[in-house]
This record gives structure tokens, C-alpha cells and sequence, in this order.
């Protein structure tokens, strides 16, 4: 594919997005795995997109009946998830407030193409086929990590979906976390504000206020110190991925379980955990009447356990 002018500017991943009708989770992995050249080399899936340069996609794909879509053809069969029962905290004709388990995406990407979350939700809320931005990603107006659990709300209408996009927008929506983090964080209360970029092994990384990446702000309050571990309540006011998971390894706190973002020579845990010590716990928000809504989720059992277990 040749780029014209129109599309100058644009980034790799985005333009992709549009012109093969995935997710940009498969369009990015299509990229860093080669499958994606740029004028005959690898590039990011962030890189900027010059008039005349040629797209080529090195894997197989197949053209459908729309004129020149192209999609994808997945060459490894999408792993299983576990069955899990919706959990509906919260119902209303204008969004649902649900209660997600550790163990489950959101939504589809490039690995889980079935039995997501949203998948889940769709089959018994069929009306939220049609509501957001994205076909794969419809219903979702903000994501937790796979194995971290707690509140999510969707907009069951385009209307819902379009007040919430504006409230997480001006940052008024409040997302409060539980977080189990390696050794004795201090001072007890403080505000992360490092940046955040991808970085070289294609994680996201941390970096001072001087250095290239997004704006990102936590504050924290240490709950309860143990040895070796804290126990944080994290308030995120910008939503970055992986912010929590990031700002922690940052400060060389990294949160028990996480295997993505640990620090060099960390010994393992002498209690193993299957999943990582994150939960969202709090979420609020104001309604289309506009009156204030806030939800809450306790702690899973097996966090509960680990906490117990822990001196």
C-alpha cells in the first residue's frame, strides 16, 4: 500500500487499524513480530507515516468481499479462558457496574479472540453490540489488565458511552485500587508523576518529567506496612497503560505477582501467587441525571488469603 498525502502523518498502527478492521492490540503485535514493513524495514507500530512510503504486510492475510479490506489470518488457535459468571453490581438502562475476575481480558486482541469479558456481556446485553468507537471493542470505555480484578463500568447506550468518554476526558472519574507492593514504600502518602513511554523491549517504562512520555499521576496512601511488602491504596488521575504496575517498579516497589514488571535480581516470592496483588476497588462516576455514582468491590478471597498468610 502506498501512502498518500491524506494519510501523512499518521501513526503505523492506527493507519492499519483502520484499513485491516482489527483491534490496534493486533495490528501492534502484527508489527513487532515482523509481519508489518515500511518501505522494507521493521519499524514501531508509533512510527509516523511519510507520502509515498510502502505498507507491505509480510504474513498471510486474505482479502474479504468489501473491495480492499484485508484481515488477518491468525495462525495460532486462541487459548482458552476459564468459564466465569457476570458479576453485575450495579444496573441501570443507561450502564452496567461489573465486577471482574482476575484471569479474563476485557476484551479481544491478537491472543483471546472469544470469551472475553465484553464477549460475555454482549451475549446477555446484545444491546451493547452497537455502542463505542471500536466493532471489537464495543462497550468499552475503560480496561483493566488481564489478571487484575475489579469494577469496570459500560455504557449500555451511545449516549452513556459518550458522557463517560468526556468525564474520564477532565479526569473526574475516580478509580481507586488495592495494591501489594515489595518492601516498605515510604513516605506513607506521596504522588507519583513519572512518565510514561514504551520502551525498548516494548514494555512501558517509567521516566523522569524531562525525558519523552505521556503526562501520568497516582497518589498513594500506605495502608498497612508488612515485612518485606506494603499495603497501598493507589488513586490513578490519568489512565496510561499499566500506569499502577509502571509507577511502582519506577519507585523499585513492584507489585507482588507481577511478572512483567519485577527489578533485576528480585528473588521470588516464598509465597507464590498466580495472578498480580492488583484490584480495582473503587469506581466513580456521574449519571446522565447527573448525580454522583460511586461503587465498590472488596477484595477478592485469594487476596484476602495472601494478606493472611503474610507477616
Amino acid at each position: 500500500m502506498k501512502i498518500k498525502a491524506a494519510d501523512a502523518g499518521q501513526r503505523l498502527d492506527v493507519f492499519l487499524t483502520k484499513k485491516l478492521k482489527l483491534s490496534r492490540a493486533q495490528i501492534q503485535k502484527l508489527i513487532k513480530t515482523g509481519g508489518v514493513l515500511l518501505d522494507g524495514k521493521t519499524v514501531t507500530p508509533h512510527r509516523a507515516l511519510k507520502e509515498r512510503e510502502t505498507v507491505e504486510i509480510t504474513t498471510t492475510v486474505k482479502t474479504t468481499p468489501v473491495g480492499t479490506t484485508l484481515r488477518l489470518s491468525l495462525q495460532t488457535p486462541s487459548p482458552t479462558l476459564p468459564k466465569f459468571k457476570l458479576n453485575v453490581i450495579a444496573k441501570t438502562a443507561d450502564y452496567l457496574v461489573i465486577n471482574k475476575p482476575a484471569g479474563i481480558p476485557v476484551h479481544p486482541d491478537s491472543r483471546y479472540t472469544a470469551d472475553t469479558l465484553i464477549d460475555v456481556v454482549i451475549k446477555q446485553y446484545p444491546e451493547i453490540k452497537t455502542v463505542g468507537e471500536e466493532k471489537n471493542r464495543a462497550g468499552i470505555i475503560h480496561r483493566i489488565d488481564k489478571d487484575v480484578s475489579g469494577l469496570l463500568v459500560i455504557p449500555r447506550n451511545q449516549t452513556m458511552f459518550d458522557h463517560l468518554k468526556e468525564q474520564f476526558k477532565t479526569r473526574s472519574v475516580r478509580k481507586e485500587y488495592l495494591a501489594l507492593v515489595r518492601g516498605r514504600l515510604t513516605p506513607e502518602t506521596g504522588t507519583i508523576d513519572f512518565r510514561i513511554g514504551r520502551g525498548l523491549q516494548g514494555r512501558m517504562a517509567g521516566r523522569p518529567r524531562n525525558q519523552a512520555g505521556k503526562f501520568a499521576l497516582t497518589e498513594y496512601q500506605v495502608l498497612q506496612y508488612f515485612i518485606n511488602y506494603s499495603l497501598v491504596k493507589a488513586i490513578i488521575k490519568t489512565g496510561r497503560t499499566h500506569q499502577i504496575r509502571v509507577h511502582c517498579h519506577s519507585l523499585g516497589h513492584p507489585i507482588v505477582g507481577d511478572t512483567l514488571y519485577t527489578v533485576k535480581k528480585q528473588k521470588p516470592d516464598k509465597l507464590p501467587l498466580n495472578r498480580i496483588f492488583l484490584h480495582s476497588q473503587t469506581l466513580g462516576f456521574t449519571d446522565l441525571a447527573g448525580v454522583r455514582q460511586e461503587f465498590h468491590s472488596d477484595l477478592p478471597e485469594e487476596l484476602k488469603n495472601y494478606l493472611k498468610k503474610i507477616k
